[in-house]
Order: C-alpha cells, then structure tokens, then sequence
C-alpha cells in the first residue's frame, strides 16, 4: 500500500519588519521576527509515479507556476528520485496575505518529501532557492531573520493570542517592496529586546512594518482595519509582511474569540481568525 501523509502548513506573521536596504540583484535586507500560527493550510502526500498536484479551495495553477510543484520537483530532481508524488493542496489562508501561506506550503512539501524519500540533503539550499520566507518555515519555531531572510536565529517566546483579519486584497510581496524602494524609506533594525520584553509582560509592542505606510497608502481597506482592530481593545495591532493581512494581540483565547465575533460584524466579508503563535 502506498504510504500517504497528511501534513498542516502554518502560517506566520511578522511581529516587526524591517528592511534596511536593497542590494545590487534586487533582493532587500531584513531584520525580522517571525512566528508560525495555529492556522494555515493543509497537504496531502502519496507515493506515485509521476509528480502531480491537485489543489482545493482556491483557483491555483497545479504546474510549475504553483510553489508546491516547484518545491517537489526541486527535491525529486536534487535526490535524483525517478519516481514521483501526488500532492492534494487543502488552501485554506487567503491568497496574497502576507502570512506565507505559499513559502510555508513549500517547506512543509520539502520536508514531506524528505520523508518518503530519505536521503541525507540539507534542506535549507532549496529552500532558499525557492524564496526568501521558506527557510524559516523548515524550523518550525519563531525566529529572527536576517540577511534576505535566509539567516535565522531560533527565538523564545511565551504563546501568543492574536486576531486575524484579511479584507480580501490581494498585495504581490513584488509591489510592496517596489513602493518601498521608490520611497526610499529604508529602516533601522527592529528594537528586538525591546519587542521581546513587551510580549512576556503584554504591554504595547514597539515593532513596525517598513513595508505598511506604502501599502496603507493605497489601500484605505487596510488602513480600515487597523484602525477596527484599535478600536476593539486589541493592543499593537499592525500589517503582517507585504499585506493585506493585519493583525493584533489579546491577552488570552477567550478575548481574542470575542473580538473576531466583534470584526465579523464589522467586515462580515473579511477573512477574520483568532489564532495563536506555536512553539
């Protein structure tokens, strides 16, 4: 019979994004954290003679154009796997958000595919290759990145009760930092001590999103729900990534549900979700 494997692909949000400068291949320098979330997507994996992919829940493509297929491909070719694999994508984030659904779909297909084809490569390289957010998503934990995101550094964080919400835009990661550059408005490293020693004693964070005022500025539905997620008493709340998705933090579950009820009322067609950060 052949082996099948069903794996959950979390999301992440940025708690802080910095981008400190644009080098001469066009890629940018960041100083980041980043946290994996309760929510995201699901995969599905079976041994099989050629490489396949199915996706539901959203409109995708299921060839190269698709993440996912680039991912299995890279690992089959770079194991020099003969054989193939079919992939079922269960799309549950929104598409463009801001929260990596696609880079952690791809390292979640990376490390799936390790499993049903053993072999001793190191993983991160093709991460790396297939975009800047993937690595991170092969340590499972929240960490800084640095470098063009490729440089990470575990950290520890006590668990996390945040809100969740998507107006339903689309943000290509290439257009927000295209703003950016032609703002020039470059940022300094985040103030991580300073961020860290918030969250353990829940008291307002002093992070930014270097790649919000851009995208704020021309999308006001953005800008909408930062100011909806203010005025529900949930503290610190800010754009994760290149956007649409922003969030903000409750101090426990409980809270965090009740808000989501409250946005819901606001936004009834938002994407809304109360989630919390995983260890």
């Amino acid at each position: 019979m052949s082996q099948i494997l069903q794996r959950f692909a979390p999301a992440k949000v940025n708690l802080g994004l910095s981008v400190t400068g644009v080098l001469d291949n066009g890629y940018h320098t960041l100083h980041s954290l980043m946290v994996p979330l309760s929510v995201g997507d699901d995969l599905t994996f079976e041994v099989a003679d050629v490489l396949t992919l199915q996706v539901t829940g959203a409109d995708l493509p299921t060839d190269e154009r698709n993440l996912v297929y680039r991912a299995a491909q890279a690992y089959l070719r770079a194991a020099d796997i003969k054989t193939g694999v079919r992939i079922t994508l269960h799309k549950k984030l929104p598409l463009a958000s801001g929260v990596g659904g696609g880079s952690s779909d791809a390292a979640t297909t990376l490390m799936a595919l390790k499993e049903l084809y053993p072999s001793s490569m190191d993983l991160h390289p093709l991460a790396t290759s297939l975009g800047a957010d993937v690595p991170f998503f092969l340590i499972q934990q929240a960490a800084l990145a640095e470098g063009i995101g490729e440089k990470l550094t575990p950290v520890e964080l006590p668990e996390l009760h945040l809100v969740l919400v998507n107006p339903g835009t689309e943000v290509s990661a290439r257009d927000a930092y295209l703003w950016l550059d032609q703002s020039g408005e470059f940022t300094a490293e985040l103030p991580l001590s300073n961020i860290l020693h918030a969250l353990k004693h829940r008291l307002n964070v002093p992070y930014f999103n270097a790649l919000e005022p851009a995208v704020v500025t021309r999308h006001p539905e953005i800008a909408a729900v930062l100011q909806t997620l203010r005025e529900t008493g949930l503290t610190s709340p800010m754009m994760s990534g290149s956007g649409s998705t922003c969030f903000a933090l409750a101090r426990t579950a409980k809270e965090a549900g009740q808000a989501v009820q409250i946005l819901k009322s606001h936004f009834p067609m938002h994407w809304c979700t109360a989630a919390h950060t995983l260890a």
